[in-house]
């Protein structure tokens, strides 16, 4: 995986994470889980990037 997946994959799992907690903050169960959904899809890319660097070994 380059640094440079693994940089926006985090991004995106952080942005999740605040997304969550402000809607968890305010009330709003759709933005808490837009931001749930957010982290589940940057742990899937982690996951598949994690799998094509196996493939390349």
């Amino acid at each position: 995986m380059s640094a440079t997946d693994k940089i926006k994959n985090k991004i995106e799992d952080l942005g999740g994470k605040a997304k969550e907690g402000v809607g968890k903050a305010t009330g709003d169960r759709s933005t808490e889980n837009e931001g749930k959904f957010d982290q589940s899809k940057s742990s899937l890319k982690d996951a598949g990037e994690k799998v094509k660097d196996a493939f390349k070994k």
